[in-house]
């Protein structure tokens, strides 16, 4: 049986069918796209266009364009463990240094979802100093991951990330769980 061709991301897919095509991974992706100079990506914003044609829109060369879309098909092959919630070695190391600013050390986080956004739902991540009767606690990295035991079939196998940019830095989701997502990546729905 001949294995099944897996779908990459190309210089001439819009930025609307990749971050309908990947929504599981729609925050990550659109925050490389911005990272690299499309800083007007989001809602009803130059989605329609492709890869190429922002970039070169934006200047950029075909050293950069190849190069962002190197870096897309990394993000998508990475390898995440879908029997639990993680926390990356960059977000911990973030998250703990808020704690530490924050004067909270030992705290855990929060990770929820509220109805918002145009596709539904969007991430809420918060300061948990403890458990809730109704939590679900998940340690990865060191620290405590509280979510409500409700909330578990739609969270579980999500990953919670830190990417810095110039165009905006914060805390970006991934969640295999996911079956479509807002044209700028931030509201999800199942």
């Amino acid at each position: 049986m001949a294995q099944e061709a897996k779908v990459k991301i190309s210089r001439q897919m819009t930025i609307d069918s990749i971050l309908g095509m990947f929504p599981n991974k729609a925050q990550r992706l659109s925050q490389e796209i911005t990272n690299a100079g499309l800083h007007c990506i989001g809602c009803h914003a130059a989605t329609w266009e492709t890869l190429e044609q922002g970039m070169y829109g934006h200047g950029k060369t075909d050293d950069e364009i190849n190069r962002l879309v190197a870096k897309l098909n990394d993000l998508l092959d990475e390898k995440v463990d879908h029997s639990t919630i993680t926390i990356t070695p960059r977000a911990a190391k973030k998250y703990l240094s808020i704690l530490d600013s924050e004067g909270k050390q030992g705290w855990g986080i929060r990770f929820d979802e509220k109805m918002a956004g145009c596709n539904g739902f969007e991430y809420v991540l918060d300061y948990s100093e403890k458990a809730r009767e109704d939590d679900e606690t998940i340690v990865s990295q060191g620290i405590e991951i509280h979510i409500k035991k409700s909330m578990m079939d739609r969270l579980l196998g999500s990953e919670i990330d830190y990417i810095d940019g110039l165009q905006g830095s914060g805390f970006k989701i991934s969640n295999r769980n996911v079956k479509s997502s807002c044209g700028c990546g931030t509201s999800h729905g199942y």
